[in-house]
């Protein structure tokens, strides 16, 4: 393994987050954000987001806003 250095690691932060990368390039980046505090505190940030995102994918929409939803769709496409 290398220091891939903070360019790549932030530019492939996000594949990184989703497990997206190569195992080696993985390795590498998680290598560097060992070492590197301020690279290490962006992917804290975008690990937080990615959290954030997948809990409030998982929720359900309340039954009334999800009814008003279907209505204004249904409405747009008989306008169509």
């Amino acid at each position: 393994m290398t220091d891939c250095g903070c360019e790549k690691a932030k530019a492939e932060l996000e594949e990184y987050l989703h497990n997206e990368l190569r195992k080696e390039d993985a390795l590498d980046i998680r290598e560097h954000l060992e070492h590197c505090p301020d690279c290490r505190s962006e992917h804290n940030v975008g690990r937080t987001l990615t959290d954030v995102m997948q809990r409030a994918c998982k929720e359900t929409a309340p039954e009334d806003l999800r009814d008003q939803v279907l209505l204004r769709l249904r409405a747009i496409q008989s306008a169509h």
